[in-house]
């Protein structure tokens, strides 16, 4: 990192209909640093990085880059000035290859006598894969390949325009631990070459182990920026929520009672093998280990999104045959899939319909089935209230929330269905740290009532700090199961990876 800076935001404010997004903002990135952004969902971030790269207009201050005052009409004109923007949800072309894909929009580099020379397009991708020690294969279609592998190519799309500045958004959302790794090794070296990262990410020790600043943001106002050296998590957090945390893991005392759920060697071929655990009445069952373990694999066959070839559920002691999310619903069981915009929100309805649509049923009248909008309508004010969501309208669409509105939305929708059993696969991936607090404070509630919930999570700490007890998967099979009191980091990571 030097001194030099490379962007400058000064006093920028944006407005939607009257409501301030941004207000009189400012951010300092310099050649060669990683700098960090932080704030809660509806912070502001991700539109001061809109209106930095051209994708929305500012309504008055000034932006600098490489000492010019920029005013970019259009993302196109950012990229054509040096800066790239890696968006949270991949923009790839998915019918491409990872070859096309990087040269997109600059395939005049390989045209000779007005003929694509995809010959040298190819080897210029293999040159640079090899650069960044990435083993893709230059012709690999986008749609057969990984989130993680995606995110690679993205970078690598910046690297080839040149970029003197990467906007990354929350680049790690889906990624294990060991892609991490890579990623960050990626950025190293980037950033030695003397480009500039500004890494978006509500992951306060992605922040603390990467960033060489960080910059706050909350309620649309520019909060300060510290070295990450000089802050410590607590501090970082504070300046995120405006207030002390307590504790991010609320974990109450619930009674613990009779088993409501045992597997019995539950195989699913080439997923997992012989899995077998119990959970138990008010309890929190937490599942550790990396992605690709087979955790939310079997919680899926628990759930009837898909079926086991081997082994037993049972359920209050009775066995079950559940071949579809339908059938887990009547029996008392709701799931919160770990995808939220593919798997758990329907972006174009509206919150109400959203939070409904799993017991339908509840609100029909008898005989024609004409749903009670009333009742409907009541039921859904009260869920709002007790999950806390932040909505204006229960008519307002779901795609308008932030991550942790609508995640709360979807936790809503499960415990409308009155669950015994409530599977949460990686409930707050990707979402602000208050959220964070909000949603193991639910968790905390539900088990008081009564409920029990198996908690999977890619974050150590999360299982530690919310489970009663924890199993461990690696490679698909359960490796190890400890109680609370006797779990700690070092004694998970060992056996997470063996």
């Amino acid at each position: 990192m030097t001194n030099q800076v490379i962007l400058s935001v000064e006093g920028v404010s944006k407005s939607f209909l009257g409501t301030k997004a941004l207000n009189k903002v400012s951010l300092e990135v310099c050649e060669g640093e990683v700098h960090g952004v932080i704030g809660e969902n509806g912070a502001g971030k991700s539109t001061l990085m809109n209106t930095i790269f051209g994708s929305l207009q500012r309504d008055e201050g000034t932006i600098r880059f490489m000492g010019e005052e920029v005013n970019f009409k259009y993302p196109a004109d950012a990229l054509k000035a040096g800066i790239s923007m890696i968006h949270q949800e991949t923009s790839l072309v998915q019918q491409f290859t990872a070859s096309e894909n990087i040269w997109l929009g600059m395939e005049d580099r390989f045209v000779k006598n007005g003929v694509l020379d995809n010959g040298a397009r190819d080897e210029a991708t293999k040159k640079l894969f090899e650069e960044y020690d990435l083993s893709i294969r230059h012709n690999a279609v986008v749609s057969q390949i990984s989130m993680a592998a995606c995110q690679m190519i993205e970078v690598i799309r910046a690297v080839a325009g040149n970029a003197k500045l990467i906007i990354m958004d929350e680049p790690t959302s889906s990624l294990s631990e060991n892609e991490v790794g890579v990623l960050f090794r990626i950025i190293r070296k980037l950033t030695s070459q003397g480009v500039a990262i500004i890494y978006i990410s509500h992951k306060i020790e992605e922040i603390q182990e990467i960033c060489d600043r960080v910059s706050v943001y909350r309620d649309g106002n520019y909060i300060g920026t510290r070295p990450v050296a000089d802050v410590d998590r607590n501090q970082i957090v504070s300046m995120v929520v405006g207030r002390e945390l307590t504790s991010l893991f609320p974990k109450a005392e619930a009674e613990i009672g009779d088993t409501v759920l045992e597997v019995k060697n539950l195989t699913r071929y080439g997923k997992f093998r012989d899995v077998s655990f119990t959970l138990r009445k008010g309890e929190i069952l937490g599942f550790a280990g990396l992605e690709g373990a087979g955790r939310s694999e079997v919680a899926s066959c628990i759930f009837g999104i898909d079926q086991a070839d081997e082994g037993e559920i049972l359920i209050n002691g009775k066995k079950v045959s559940i071949k579809s999310p339908s059938e887990a619903v009547e029996l008392g069981i709701g799931m919160v899939t770990e995808d939220r915009l593919r798997r758990g929100i329907i972006a174009q309805m509206s919150v109400k319909h959203n939070m409904t649509m799993a017991r339908l049923k509840k609100f029909c009248g008898k005989g024609f089935g004409i749903i009670r909008e009333r009742e409907e309508t009541g039921a859904v004010d009260e869920m709002i209230k007790t999950v806390q969501i932040k909505v204006s309208d229960r008519n307002q669409r779901i795609d308008s929330l932030s991550g942790g509105n609508q995640q709360k939305v979807i936790i809503g929708r499960w415990i409308m269905t009155t669950p015994q059993i409530l599977i949460l696969d990686e409930p707050t991936r990707g979402i602000d740290v208050g959220s964070k607090s909000e949603i193991h404070r639910l968790m905390s509630s539900f088990v008081q009532q009564g409920m029990s919930i198996i908690l999977i999570s890619s974050e150590m700490p999360e299982v530690l700090g919310m489970a009663d007890r924890i199993v461990v998967m690696r490679e698909g099979r359960a490796v190890f199961t400890c109680d609370r009191e006797e779990a700690n980091q070092e004694l998970l990571g060992k056996y997470v990876l063996g």
